[in-house]
């Protein structure tokens, strides 16, 4: 009987045991990282007096302790744990690469000065001369975004114009052809000497730089529509302007994207030499200044800048791109 009674229980499974979550790794190998960097920074002797080593190493010993104390809590920090999982690898070479920059420059002065400033250099740059490094970034800002909305504004007109209309591909083409291909910073003697300012000169140059990848892809897009998609609206009695602004522009829309992100990169080209030839304020004009000057330490702090602007832009545009051609969100990767 009691063999029956044990065959007819069914063995209770173990209890599972709870176990605290495990910190990522990862993070706390990055904010050691960082706190290294803190360190090196404030626990070696410098090769020379450099005043911003205490804000350099503060900073890092900061960011380090954050990272320690986000990294048990990085499972329920949702998006943000998420993020921080996988971009600490990048936070750990960062430090890292900090580590030997710091030590090959202030520490042991291995590399000439002033070429291979120290990062207490750098950063000495965007605290202390930030008001100019600002005002350089805004005019480039304004610069850039007029430029840049001209050209992509005229361009698309254009591109859905000689898409749609036999006419103005006839009497535009050829022109493109001729015209477009030649670089921007070509036709910069002309276009300081034509227009009254360096500033509409630039914004001219800037606008062709934009203009010609957006016509050009735009009146591709138009032009690569579905005809079935036209025979459709048609029966359907749709006019011609509704088979602009309803088919062919929205089917075109990936294209006219692919020319707005060449055009970004281009136009980005050329206002940094404009602004170097011509401008008196903005990056162009800060870098060739600090050229000038042999502030090196000025020509790094604002290439990293550029770096960060022109990404920041491409982001944006990408996350523009996303939101428009939702059915195409993640096909291009940036």
């Amino acid at each position: 009987m009691s063999g029956s009674i044990a065959a007819g229980v069914a063995p209770r499974a173990a209890a599972p045991s709870r176990r605290l979550p495990r910190p990522p790794w990862r993070i706390v190998l990055a904010g050691a990282a960082w706190l290294a960097l803190a360190g090196v920074t404030l626990g070696l002797p410098e090769a020379d007096d450099l005043p911003e080593t205490a804000a350099l190493g503060s900073g890092a010993a900061a960011l380090g302790l954050a990272l320690l104390v986000l990294a048990p809590a990085a499972g329920r920090l949702g998006t943000l744990g998420a993020r921080l999982r996988h971009g600490s690898p990048w936070l750990a070479a960062l430090a890292l690469a900090l580590i030997a920059w710091e030590a090959v420059t202030a520490k042991l002065a291995l590399l000439p000065m002033p070429f291979f400033p120290s990062p207490q250099a750098i950063l000495e740059v965007f605290l202390d001369d930030w008001p100019k490094l600002g005002g350089s970034i805004l005019n480039s800002l304004i610069l850039l975004s007029g430029g840049y909305a001209i050209g992509a504004a005229t361009g698309f007109v254009l591109g859905v114009a000689i898409g749609s209309f036999r006419a103005v591909g006839y009497w535009a083409h050829p022109v493109l052809r001729l015209v477009g291909p030649l670089p921007a910073t070509a036709w910069l003697p002309l276009a300081f000497f034509v227009f009254p300012s360096s500033w509409s000169a630039s914004t001219f140059l800037v606008a062709l730089a934009t203009g010609f990848p957006v016509t050009v892809l735009t009146w591709s897009g138009v032009a690569g529509v579905n005809k079935a998609y036209f025979d459709v609206a048609r029966t359907l009695g749709a006019s011609r302007g509704f088979l602009i602004l309803r088919v062919a522009i929205p089917a075109a829309l990936p294209h006219v994207f692919v020319g707005l992100f060449m055009g970004l990169g281009g136009s980005f080209a050329v206002l940094v030499v404009a602004e170097m030839l011509g401008v008196k304020s903005g990056l162009g004009w800060y870098l060739q200044w600090a050229q000038g000057w042999a502030a090196y330490a000025n020509m790094y702090a604002v290439l990293i800048v550029m770096a960060l602007m022109c990404s920041s832009l491409i982001t944006l545009l990408f996350r523009l791109r996303d939101r428009l051609l939702a059915w195409q969100k993640g096909l291009v990767q940036w």
